[in-house]
């Protein structure tokens, strides 16, 4: 049950929504569409279903070109972040009708929906209508469709944005358990980094309509191939800072300079485009060799049990998340710490060049 790709675009009036193309989805596979909306996560999503022809390219099911076949005939369940039931039917019904149209028995569509009700907690609302709900459990409800239906390829887009805390992360570890365990594709859109990072498989990294990388979710965050990738795996997005190599040192900032260590070790001289995380800028001094960055406090964030600052650092905005809740005065000016070792380095036009050393020994 292979999908795969191959050079498809999508254009409306005029404009390009969808640049071409090339991904393959193997069999069991969890693989995660991450970018920021208008990325073009949805427009690849409804390629994929067949719910829009593509202007470009070819889509290939198990090798079967099935770029024209009609939704309907396909092998596919999508869900969206708004949800989509039978307001007339019950929650029983809704999760059954999918199983009905393939002609199931009575007995085999009850054990199906009661399995798939007890999965997501839907139970005691069988008998409801949709809006009757809360607007989580007619997700819920949604997804419970989707998941009986048992086809081989399973859209979601963003489905859990709507459902509390606990229950979206129960499900995000047993969604891709069970349909690995039925040999489907699964593909799942975020805007969310750390989400992408918490279902694992495989991400594609999009911006602006562009596939900017796909491969294993691990290897994709830590080792990004370009800026773009870097910024849509990271939430806040990366911190960037033009540097210059020359000798052993690094030269940043307004005539600021440090030892070459690190990533920025084995640089040849010249120009670059050194990139770190929010959550690797420290406003208390770590231990062993960091780089000081003078920068003026515009706007905090407390979370919670942390904090995030949003500094200027001679013209650039950066982003840091600091551990704990800081009383900190905006306006004021703050020493930020950096370790050499939390340090990307890409070139002027954007590709990576040397990944973070931290990244290389994870």
């Amino acid at each position: 049950m292979t999908l795969t790709l191959d050079g498809v675009s999508k254009v409306v009036n005029g404009q390009v929504h969808i640049h071409p193309t090339e991904l393959t989805f193997a069999p069991g596979t969890m693989n995660v569409l991450l970018g920021p909306t208008l990325a073009g996560k949805t427009s690849l999503m409804r390629l994929m279903a067949g719910l829009d022809v593509p202007a470009t390219g070819r889509i290939l099911w198990q090798g079967t070109d099935v770029t024209g076949m009609r939704v309907q005939d396909r092998a596919v369940a999508m869900v969206y972040q708004q949800f989509i039931n039978y307001p007339s039917m019950s929650v029983y019904d809704n999760i059954a009708s999918p199983l009905r149209l393939q002609g199931k028995s009575r007995t085999e569509i009850d054990r199906a929906v009661q399995e798939t009700a007890a999965m997501m907690k839907l139970t005691p609302m069988l008998a409801r209508k949709p809006l009757e709900l809360s607007g989580g459990q007619q997700q819920r409800c949604a997804l419970a469709r989707a998941l009986v239906k048992g086809a081989g390829l399973v859209l979601l887009d963003e489905p859990l944005a709507n459902l509390d805390y606990k229950l979206r992360e129960e499900l995000r570890l047993e969604i891709p358990r069970i349909f690995e365990a039925a040999g489907s594709i699964f593909v799942y859109a975020t805007t969310e980094p750390e989400e992408a990072l918490l279902l694992g498989g495989n991400t594609a990294t999009l911006w602006e309509g562009r596939v900017t990388q796909f491969g294993p979710t691990p290897q994709v965050y830590r080792q990004p191939k370009d800026a773009t990738t870097a910024r849509v795996f990271s939430d806040p997005p990366m911190n960037f800072l033009a540097v210059t190599k020359a000798g052993d040192s690094i030269g940043f900032g307004a005539g600021q300079k440090a030892p070459a260590i690190g990533s920025l070790a084995g640089l040849a001289d010249g120009r670059y485009l050194a990139g770190f995380r929010p959550n690797h800028l420290e406003i208390d001094r770590p231990e062993g060799a960091a780089m000081a960055f003078e920068a003026r406090l515009k706007v905090t964030e407390i979370t919670g049990s942390e904090t995030f600052v949003h500094l200027d650092h001679h013209g650039e905005r950066w982003v840091g998340l600091i551990h704990g809740v800081r009383d900190l005065e905006l306006g004021a000016e703050l020493r930020v710490w950096l370790d050499p070792a939390h340090v990307y380095v890409f070139s002027t036009d954007g590709a990576l060049v040397a990944p973070a050393a931290y990244a290389l020994a994870a």
